[in-house]
């Protein structure tokens, strides 16, 4: 056995498991936060926001989660996770009680995921395997990539970062490594990223370099209420009489609109721009618009 292996771990319980459970195949790498991170402060600090989103966002199914590790496994929770934020409907049980069932169902609602994420499987830092072992740096690594993609103005803290340790089976034995890892991402990349973000320089492009971001927002919109069986094809005109804004919004936001709400087919300007005003309030009401737009 790799020496290192033994000074990796503080935690008697976690290598007595490790020594006495055959849970690492030949050829297989198995990737753990240490447990000296397990007292780290933005660590926890994360793991409180994440459980926090989880609970507000499930309160009204009556869903509370507690732990991260011992609540998200058997993908009950992030069944119903995705479905409120998703506004999807997924093909499988709301309820699996066999380890068989439990694996069938994740691998549905990971499928999704990564669909909706638009995600490649060299990009996933998950796996069915590693959310049903309760592997809490993929658990951590599938949340805040949900919570990055539908609900982007959530606080997650940055910069945090845990120590690793990534064991392999091999001829010779056991063999670890310690690493570092970051679960969000690095404060200075994202304010370096910021300063050449499309949208704050759109004003400036030329038409050209214009034109594309339209078509980037244009098939933003389309993955969006192509849902509901619409297409966008001009920026313009079809967000005028601010329909398609409100579907937007209810499927970003993972809401329905009442049809009594608003007017689907307007017919006159004064309609349109209650549809218009009405989009501005929840985007206000919302946290997401924090600057004055002439609805006219």
């Amino acid at each position: 056995m790799d020496p290192g292996f033994l000074n990796a771990f503080t935690q008697p319980s976690t290598l007595d498991r490790l020594l006495t459970e055959d849970v690492i195949a030949k050829g297989e790498k198995k990737k753990l936060i240490k447990p000296t991170s397990s007292n780290n402060p933005k660590l926890e600090e994360l793991k409180l926001v994440l459980t926090k989103w989880i609970n507000r966002t499930l309160k009204e199914e009556h869903i509370v989660v507690k732990s991260l590790e011992e609540d998200l496994y058997d993908g009950l929770v992030l069944h119903h996770l995705l479905e409120n934020l998703g506004s999807l409907k997924l093909d499988v049980d709301k309820i699996a009680l066999t380890e068989k069932k439990q694996r069938q169902k994740l691998s549905v609602i990971l499928e999704a995921v990564a669909k909706c994420l638009q995600l490649e499987a060299s990009q996933l830092k998950w796996s069915v395997e590693s959310i049903l072992a309760k592997d809490l740096l993929s658990t951590l690594h599938l949340l805040v990539a949900m919570a990055k993609h539908f609900e982007p103005t959530l606080a997650l803290p940055p910069n945090v970062q845990v120590e690793t340790i990534t064991m392999e089976t091999t001829s010779r034995g056991l063999k670890a490594s310690n690493g570092m890892e970051y679960i969000t991402e690095n404060k200075e990349n994202i304010e370096a990223q910021s300063k050449d973000d499309a949208f704050d320089e759109l004003f400036s492009c030329v038409p050209d370099k214009l034109d594309a971001v339209k078509k980037a927002l244009l098939q933003f919109v389309d993955q969006h209420v192509g849902k509901l069986g619409l297409n966008v094809k001009d920026i313009e005109s079809q967000f005028s009489d601010g329909v398609i804004l409100l579907l937007l919004i209810g499927q970003l936001e993972g809401y329905f609109l009442h049809l009594r709400n608003f007017f689907l087919t307007p017919a006159s300007t004064t309609e349109m721009l209650h549809n218009v005003n009405l989009a501005l309030e929840l985007l206000e009401e919302g946290g997401l618009l924090n600057f004055p737009v002439n609805s006219e």
